[in-house]
């Protein structure tokens, strides 16, 4: 292993979750050091970056590299196999969402992560992203008063199907799998586990495989939290509207972090991440209306605590104990969808 001054870094994947959502930020932010990566697009990789060790296939990465952590971008179905191997060869892991497919899976990478004694977290980068960070704050400083009704859309205009393996018939394909996690581990930040779940799970684009479309309704004791993607969604998007009794915030429009990072923006400043004032959300209340600047995003923060619980034995960003509730949710979503019943929520799958 590496001195305690640098974290060696392994990228298993360099498609664009790597290239978008993880290697700007290992290159940028000390302590890590991008040491290698397994890809089919080798000759690339080793023209932009030639001190970097590229394999084929990512078992022999695991098996023969010497990085202290490994970051996983690969399909869905393969995150279990790989991340055990990590484990297995002694590295901490950092894996895409969503955690695993099975909760039997993530039940089974927590013991050997405990086991191993190294970390397992897994990238929920979108609780830091400004528009969430600001709902959050705007309850917990009682702008809104008590939380009555929590919607939250990703939604997208795509018509028609791409060919890619997201939206292919595999095990954990479809759109629920891809955009639910980030959006139920929001809600799950700003609440907690719901009491029930009662969701519709839809197929509707012609040619589609899997499922494009979800709307998912939580129920707490004393609110609803819904949470809706659709493909056909051309007008402006609703990001967040939360009504409470003291208020509703409505916001519009999406982070600006994805678009900057896939248009070469590095996270090498503190504002780099903030939002235009024209995105701003609105703040309803009895005595009008009010604009609220939105709060400073920074995936960059992720990485940072991450460096803190590899080198210093601090908390990870994200736990993958926290993670598993994601796939709970989601099984129970497609119970409550396939039998049109509201599913009671319970801590098995």
């Amino acid at each position: 292993m590496t001195t305690p001054a640098e974290i060696k870094t392994a990228l298993i994947g360099y498609g664009f979750s790597a290239t978008t959502f993880h290697l700007p930020f290992i290159l940028n932010l000390p302590p890590f050091r991008f040491t290698a990566v397994s890809t089919s697009k080798g000759e690339q990789v080793q023209q932009q970056y030639p001190e970097v060790e590229v394999y084929a296939d990512a078992e022999t990465l695991l098996t023969r590299c010497d990085a202290d952590l490994v970051i996983i971008t690969a399909p869905n179905e393969a995150h279990f196999a790989l991340a055990k191997l990590a484990l297995e060869q002694g590295k901490h892991v950092v894996l895409e969402k969503p955690f695993v497919t099975r909760v039997k899976q993530g039940e089974e990478l927590i013991a050997l992560a405990e086991r191993q004694q190294r970390l397992l977290s897994i990238y929920h980068n979108r609780r830091w992203d400004g528009d969430f960070l600001t709902v959050q704050k705007l309850i917990a400083d009682g702008r809104l008063g008590a939380v009555r009704y929590f919607e939250s859309h990703f939604d997208r205009f795509r018509p028609e199907v791409r060919k890619r393996w997201r939206e292919s018939d595999v095990e954990g394909g479809g759109i629920l799998f891809d955009l639910g996690p980030h959006m139920l581990d929001q809600v799950l930040q700003l609440f907690g586990p719901p009491t029930a779940i009662t969701a519709q799970v839809q197929t509707l684009r012609p040619k589609a495989e899997v499922d494009d479309f979800f709307h998912l309704t939580l129920h707490y004791p004393d609110h609803l939290a819904v949470l809706r993607s659709s493909p056909f969604c051309a007008a402006p998007n609703l990001r967040f509207e939360v009504q409470g009794e003291a208020g509703s915030f409505i916001k519009h429009g999406l982070d600006p972090q994805e678009d900057r990072l896939k248009s070469g923006v590095f996270p090498q400043s503190t504002d780099w991440a903030q939002e235009v004032p024209e995105q701003y959300g609105q703040l309803h209340t009895a005595d009008g209306v009010s604009t609220v600047s939105t709060e400073t995003g920074g995936y960059q923060r992720y990485y940072h605590q991450l460096a803190g619980a590899i080198l210093d034995g601090g908390d990870v960003p994200v736990s993958a104990e926290q993670a598993l509730w994601n796939i709970r949710l989601i099984h129970m979503a497609r119970q409550s969808a396939a039998t049109g019943k509201t599913i009671p929520v319970y801590s098995g799958e």
